[in-house]
């Protein structure tokens, strides 16, 4: 037996009490269910709990008339697209801003066309939460939500509904399964949007979670972008021993913080599929350190703008890569709503810069609620300035620069509701020695200054401070890299590479000024003549040619290992265009003239008096908007973009993996260039930065001052570090295979190369532990190895690291667990594995063993002679453990005895290979004994006359040996038969989680086995043991169809031919049938009938028939079964019915018959007569329209039923 140590619903109870803590009111799904003891649904369908929000709206909305509110809880309910995400937007839009409802008011003001007051139209928001106050919201947890959607029934572990609507959905696994990981619970949720979307129409967070870690993410995030949530309270990070769960809990679901990321912390982004010309929306959430960076930025702002502030806000600090444009984004759309709506002045230093910073605000102004402008001219920039409040306003410093050198600049507004926000806020940007400051200042006396910047301000720099003020937060490079946020960035030099004479060599003057891209364009015949010098040396024919031929090779062999991207940062204009056609000349493939095709690109800036052959490199602001949509594409053919400026700052391409530098740079502007390849993107272990010029003291000095001024971790690191590390692995590799000669492996034939692989296989199995250690040192090996190449020794193990990345994929095919994911599996294995060793022959384990593959699930003499014949016996071993491993997992969904039996007769066989107590072939002997076992009790029940289901049971009764002895074999089959029909005939849906299913279960158990004499003694035992064999075997049952309900056209597999309402069954009617009766009054003919569970009372107006058609959704979904009552008489306003008209069909199926919400207005004819004036039939699917009936007669018209509930 295995001794307990933690389960999946401990890890729940667990977050449930953390829950509790935070005041989140705890209820039990099933309990609410629309079968539960106090249901709070009318389906499974049903996902938003209606009447807490019905009564939140009418606490935060009491002035709103009754008609306004149940429009504005139709259109939440509303599904208006095919796509998830549209429908989120739409949802968060209306949970952030309000929802906008229009309705008529008497205005009190007579009006001249009549002697009464005249009615209104009044234009307000109906609010679903109260932002302001957040305990006056209902915060619930709810465990074991089940949803059904087109007949797929999930239940996520926990949902937490604010106000009734599902707002953050947690899945959770087991932390001691090391098949149940938080991989394993994002995977579900991928499956769960597929199978039932409409529930996640209201999502605004996913969370992922094994107990101890935990992340977060939305309905678009994908793996790499789920992040941990480091703090509780923003201030100080949670100690590593505290459980990420509990800090995500603590940090991230406090009811004011939830509020809080609702309201002003999630933004959907679009971008551009340049494949099929699709716009693809990205829901982004805030990660933790920009939600509190932005908190903290806001109270700096309005303390600094106050009536007693000094107008400096502060510093932002947080490094490349890890979302400061998003930050900027946060703090812009909290702050219109914090100070009034204020005008914002967004400073940026380069017109490229400020085109993509304004890109991503203009992508956000659902988040801004109003839509940024660029400022092209400082006239331009005065006249939207002149504004009382409000505006978000894009311009460069340069607009801020006088005309004349010793002029001052004029004043734009006096206004005290401004804040400049300055991008890149430190003094190589802003210089504010020759005056910036001061020409701000005059221009904006009374504005607020806060700076936002990806590299530390150095200690000297004071001129920073006093503008800005001080550091408000910090998120350096090493907290970026453990959180995931980015990844590490390497360096390498090529420029041994480069043959080339030292006069030859360019030598970078430490007084050498860089000249802008700007200046180049526009001032030609005046360019230092310390640059120009340089440049003829760095552009020189021979040189670029080398670096071309260079670059080529490399690349290739970077794409080899990692799929992704690289950008090429040249001197001038001039030689990007000359090393862009000196690769085409070698590689003319990656060159097309057209922007849409092609696989190199130069970015660049000209004008009409530049060469006519650069023209086509020249493009306009769209243009290079489209090659940027093309570039950030990851499956996009365009892979590598030649620059001299653009694209080095704020320009984010995850895919990028290779920076190469043949340009002079230094301090912030390199530390942001080379930042270009540390963002997350799948598999990538880091980025590259390699160089053609020698900026390694640059760099180095860049790094000195970076750890100088504060910042934590090294921002880059040597790729002889990571050399180092790949040779320290390969050794270890090298060190399993001791004296086994797998280099023969390379000049072998196909046919032996299969041989060698297996000879392999088994000198690894044969060590203790040896399977475990080589996965794991491969593994290490492969991601050093992505990062080294193309280094010479890199290149010199290339085979040999193919040929182990071979044999570890042969070896994990071999593993039962299902918790690895494909990319720990199968680690950049396509592009590693040399051409010697990719062969289809390799790909299956049993021919890699020479074996023919078998019917695993019958384990036949044939293959287990084989198996025993083989000369390998430790691959022999592991080939049959998999095996009946995974037999043994698909017989224990079914039989619970025969699953415990035979999965511990292969766990004692397991432990005497393990110990080494009994030799391979041994234990071999042991597992074909017991696989021959297996294949017999597949037989047994055919000599029973019992089904798979009956044996199942008769094996839980059979345990008992005094119980087989009392009653024989015969009674038992009949006891057997009797539970799998009294079972099946009163499972439903959540059935195992019902405490009255399962005691009115445990009755009729124990009722049968009384019956027929079962031992008294052992009858608790038995019941125990039939109950948990029942809740194995019908889990299909209550929760799909099954495939002989497929076949008929009834659902369910409890349905009988012959039944009583007293016993608790319905009769079962053709829809069709039912609602046409009532012309000849006649009963139509019963289908079947079914049980109907949880005590209802039943009467004999009732029956159960199946709806067709959409425009009932979502109470009633496509192709449900549901409970009908036969008309009583009443008033049915309101109620949705089953009717038959002959005036009018319905336009949906095209029936004499239809279900719809009834609304009607009756006319008084006298004497006791009325007639229908005006009957409406509305659908809940307001893509539907109403069906309008006037001066209806009895005759023409009847209401046949009443719909109760979807079963």
């Amino acid at each position: 037996m295995r001794s307990h140590i933690i389960t999946e619903s401990e890890v729940e109870q667990v977050a449930l009490d953390i829950l509790s803590e935070l005041k989140y009111k705890v209820i039990y799904g099933p309990d609410i269910a629309p079968d539960g003891v106090k249901p709070e649904r009318q389906s499974y369908a049903d996902t938003v709990l209606i009447e807490r929000l019905r009564k939140a709206i009418d606490r935060f909305n009491p002035m709103i008339p009754a008609d306004a509110k149940d429009e504005a809880i139709k259109r939440i309910l509303r599904i208006e697209s095919p796509s998830l995400v549209i429908n989120n937007q739409r949802f968060h839009r209306m949970l952030a801003d309000g929802v906008d409802v229009e309705y008529r008011e008497n205005s009190g003001i007579a009006s001249p066309q009549s002697s009464g007051t005249r009615d209104e139209t009044k234009y307000d928001k109906i609010w679903l939460f109260d932002f302001e106050n957040p305990n006056n919201n209902e915060f619930v947890a709810i465990n074991q939500f089940t949803v059904i959607e087109n007949n797929i029934n999930r239940r996520p572990d926990i949902v937490l509904f604010v106000n009734g609507l599902p707002i953050a959905v947690i899945e959770l696994k087991n932390p001691a399964d090391e098949n149940a990981t938080a991989f394993s619970a994002f995977k579900q949720f991928q499956t769960y949007k597929l199978q039932i979307p409409s529930f996640f129409n209201f999502n605004e967070v996913l969370v992922i979670s094994d107990g101890f870690d935990a992340k977060a993410g939305t309905i678009t995030s994908d793996w790499e972008r789920f992040l941990p949530w480091k703090t509780i309270d923003g201030y100080e990070k949670a100690p590593e021993s505290t459980p990420q769960i509990e800090v995500l809990f603590k940090g991230m679901f406090r009811k004011d913080v939830l509020l809080d990321l609702i309201r002003h912390f999630i933004v959907f982004e679009q971008e551009k599929d340049t494949r099929d010309n699709t716009i693809k929306i990205s829901k982004k959430i805030a990660a933790y350190h920009q939600y509190h960076a932005v908190n903290k930025a806001v109270d700096a702002t309005l303390k600094a703008s106050g009536g007693k502030g000094d107008k400096r806000c502060g510093v932002v600090w947080h490094t490349q890569g890890s979302g400061k444009s998003l930050i900027m984004v946060f703090y812009a759309g909290k702050l219109v709503l914090s100070m009034d709506n204020p005008t914002l002045v967004v400073l940026t230093d380069r017109n490229d810069l400020d085109d993509q910073l304004f890109g991503t605000f203009s992508g956000c102004q659902d988040l801004l609620r109003q839509s940024p402008v660029q400022a092209d001219s400082r006239a331009e920039l005065r006249e939207l300035l002149k504004v009382a409040s409000g505006g978000i306003i894009f311009t460069t410093i340069q607009k801020f620069l006088p005309e004349g050198k010793n002029d001052d600049y004029p004043m734009l507004s006096d206004r005290h509701n401004i804040v400049v926000i300055a991008d890149e806020a430190h003094r190589s940007q802003y210089d504010f020695i020759d005056g910036f400051a001061r020409h701000m200042r005059d221009a904006l006396p009374n504005a607020s200054f806060i700076g936002f910047t990806g590299t530390p301000i150095e200690k000297q720099d004071r001129n920073t401070i006093a503008v800005f003020g001080d550091c408000i937060d910090i998120y350096d490079v090493e907290q970026a890299v453990i959180d995931g946020a980015t990844v590490r960035i390497y360096y390498a030099s090529r420029l041994a590479h480069l043959e080339l004479k030292e006069e030859e060599r360019p030598k970078i003057d430490p007084e050498f000024e860089e000249v802008t891209e700007g200046e180049e364009v526009h001032k030609k015949e005046q360019l230092k003549t310390r640059w120009a010098r340089l440049e003829a040396i760095v552009g020189s024919e021979k040189r670029i040619k080398q670096i071309a031929r260079d670059i080529v090779t490399h690349f290739e062999e970077r794409l080899n290992i990692l799929e992704g991207k690289a950008m090429i940062v040249c001197m001038s204009r001039r030689i990007c265009i000359d090393l862009h056609n000196e690769i085409v000349k070698l590689k003319p493939e990656w060159y097309h003239k057209d922007d849409d095709k092609g696989m190199v690109k130069v970015i660049m800036t000209g004008s009409a008096s530049d060469s006519v052959d650069w023209q086509e490199h020249i493009r306009n602001k769209e243009r290079r908007r489209d090659l940027g949509d093309r570039m950030k594409d990851p499956a996009d053919p365009l892979k590598i973009a030649i620059v001299r400026d653009m694209w080095l700052t704020g320009f984010d391409v995850p895919s990028l993996h290779t920076m190469y530098i043949d340009k002079p740079m230094r301090g912030h502007g390199l530390m942001q260039a080379i930042a270009r390849v540390n963002r997350v993107f799948k598999d990538k272990p880091g980025g590259l930065i390699v160089d053609y010029l020698g900026i390694a003291d640059d760099l180095k000095r860049a790094l000195s001052e970076y750890t100088e001024n504060g910042g934590k971790g090294k921002p880059a690191f040597n790729q002889e570090e990571a050399v180092a590390l790949m040779l320290e692995k390969y050794e270890v590799v090298c060190g399993i295979f001791g004296k086994f000669d797998y280099k023969r492996f390379f000049t072998a034939s196909v046919k032996d190369k299969l041989t060698v692989i297996t000879l392999a296989q088994e000198h690894i199995l044969s060590q203790k532990n040896g399977k475990e250690r080589y996965l794991s040192y491969v593994t290490q090996l492969s991601q050093a190895f992505a990062l080294s190449v193309p280094h010479r020794e890199a290149l010199k193990i290339r085979d040999d690291v193919g040929f182990f990345q071979a044999v570890r994929a042969r070896l994990a095919k071999y593993e039962t667990t299902a918790g690895k994911t494909e990319e720990e599996l199968d680690f950049a294995i396509k592009q590693i594995i040399s051409r010697a060793v990719v062969s289809d022959k390799v790909i299956d384990i049993f021919e890699a063993a020479g074996l023919k593959k078998p019917d695993i699930s019958i384990l036949s003499d044939e293959f287990l002679a084989e198996v025993k014949g083989m000369p390998h016996k430790n691959l022999a071993f592991e080939l049959l453990k998999k095996l009946l491993n995974d037999e043994i997992k698909g017989r224990s969904r079914k039989n619970l005895i025969q699953g415990r039996s035979f999965a511990e007769m292969l766990e004692n066989a397991i432990r005497k290979y393990q110990s080494k107590a009994i030799e391979a072939a041994r234990v071999i002997e042991e597992l074909i004994e017991l696989a021959k076992k297996m294949r017999e009790e597949t037989r047994r029940g055919e000599g029973l006359g019992l089904s798979e289901d009956e044996v199942a049971f008769y094996d839980a009764l059979e345990v008992n040996d005094s119980a087989v002895k009392v009653l024989g074999d015969k009674t038992l089959k009949t006891i057997a038969r009797e539970l799998v029909q009294a079972v099946r005939n009163n499972v439903t849906i959540d059935w195992t989680l019902k405490e009255s299913v399962q005691a009115r279960l445990r009755v009729m158990v124990k009722r049968i086995l009384r019956n027929h004499g079962y031992p008294p003694d052992k009858e608790k035992k038995a019941t125990e043991t039939v109950l948990e064999q029942a809740t194995l075997l019908c889990k299909d049952w209550a929760e799909t169809p099954s495939q002989e309900a497929e076949k008929s056209d009834l659902f369910f597999s409890d349905v009988i031919s012959h039944g009583k309402y007293e016993d608790g069954y319905l009769p079962i009617y053709d829809l069709q049938a039912a609602a046409t009766a009532f012309r000849e009054q006649t009963t139509p003919k019963i289908k079947g009938w079914k049980p109907i569970p949880d005590g209802r009372h039943l009467n004999k107006d009732m029956f159960i028939a199946q709806v067709v058609g959409k425009s009932m959704e979502p109470t009633i979904p496509d192709g449900s079964w549901c409970l009908f009552r036969f008309e009583r008489g009443g008033s049915r306003n309101g109620l949705a019915v089953l009717v038959e008209s002959r005036m009018v069909s319905d336009p949906e199926t095209h029936q004499s018959f239809t279900i719809k919400r009834y609304h009607s207005e009756k006319e008084n004819l006298g004497d006791g007569q009325w007639m229908h004036k005006k009957i409406i039939l509305s659908p809940d699917n307001k893509n539907f329209e109403d069906i309008v009936l006037e001066n209806v007669s009895g005759d023409d018209f009847r209401v046949v039923a009443e719909f109760v509930c979807v079963i």
